[in-house]
């Protein structure tokens, strides 16, 4: 099952008497058992009909017990196991008549990042309950979790600061929706958020640095280029997460300088890209000043920086891996005017 299958399953009121949330992406899958939980266990009650236990500590007695327990003043129970591939394999052993047959009354939900399909645990699992897998999103993806969680505080937020928001704060969904709610608060009963508001509110965390690095590179400006580097590395950001954005911001100049150069229209451009017209003609300006054998020698460039930054062929020391890559996008070629 999908997490976005669960979410419909638990709208109808289609709940499972097992479950094993799987998966890379924690944010999704923490909402979910929230979720899950209000559906299953009245707030007024919850003391009674919850039961949390963690993988890590449990050797699968109480939980069992726990899982075969009636309910009280309620036609459920609730139990929770986080930490669930720590269970040891004693522990799983425990709990197999708990997912071969389990008790009508539960809802027994284990949540861990890997699971193990060949096991018998998890086939029997499967037949009995649901497997949920919680995959961090594509890069395409996230525009529409955005406007999902928009539309939960009652607002929408137009093309351009749907794109600034994943500029500024990345793929992390834990992060966006929290910088999202922010950007809600701040325009109190307005409906609409705009991009202005998202560069007000979002503009004191670390990776606007990031999104001013990326668009220095693409202006050729080493300069602001080795600026924003500096206060981008003080702060503490991760080298290679800041190598994937500059990849993805150069994958974006390279795309539209093949459309321009085949003469597609702007406004064909933007939806074939993805690319919102607010920020296109300053990527299409930036594309102008690169070659495309510029522009192969910059992701030779950042191939290199990640096979250094990785420590393949001794490595280097970051700060120098990326400084060196910054001065090599921005002296090659014609350079900046």
């Amino acid at each position: 099952m999908k997490s976005d299958e669960l979410d419909n399953a638990i709208e109808r009121g289609e709940i499972a008497p097992l479950y094993y949330f799987h998966g890379d992406e924690p944010y999704l899958m923490e909402r979910a058992v929230r979720r899950l939980t209000e559906r299953v266990v009245s707030a007024d009650f919850r003391d009674f009909n919850l039961d949390v236990f963690y993988g890590n500590e449990s050797k699968g007695d109480d939980i069992a017990t726990a899982a075969q327990t009636l309910p009280m003043f309620a036609d459920r129970r609730m139990v929770l196991v986080k930490r669930a591939g720590d269970l040891s394999a004693a522990a799983l052993e425990t709990l197999a008549a708990c997912v071969t047959d389990p008790a009508p009354q539960t809802c027994l939900l284990f949540v861990g990042e890997k699971i193990d399909k060949r096991k018998r645990f998890f086939l029997d699992l499967a037949k009995k309950g649901e497997l949920v897998e919680f995959k961090r999103p594509y890069e395409n993806q996230l525009g529409g979790f955005i406007r999902d969680e928009a539309r939960v505080l009652g607002k929408r937020l137009d093309g351009a600061a749907v794109e600034m928001l994943i500029y500024l704060v990345g793929n992390n969904l834990g992060e966006l929706a929290t910088q999202l709610e922010k950007v809600a608060t701040f325009v109190g009963t307005r409906e609409t958020l705009t991009v202005e508001d998202v560069r007000e509110v979002v503009s004191d965390t670390k990776v606007e640095s990031v999104f001013d690095l990326a668009n220095a590179l693409g202006e050729r400006d080493l300069g602001k280029s080795l600026r924003s580097l500096a206060t981008i590395l003080r702060d503490g950001e991760a080298p290679l997460m800041l190598l994937a954005m500059i990849a993805r911001h150069f994958r974006q100049l390279w795309r539209v300088r093949e459309l321009t150069a085949a003469k597609v229209q702007q406004q064909e451009v933007a939806r074939r890209t993805g690319i919102n017209p607010y920020f296109l003609k300053g990527v299409m300006d930036q594309a102008r000043n690169f070659t495309t054998a510029d522009l192969r020698r910059v992701f030779e460039g950042l191939y290199a920086a990640d096979l250094a930054l990785k420590g393949v062929g001794g490595g280097g020391k970051p700060s120098l891996v990326m400084e060196r890559l910054v001065m090599d996008v921005c002296g090659m070629g014609r350079r900046k005017r």
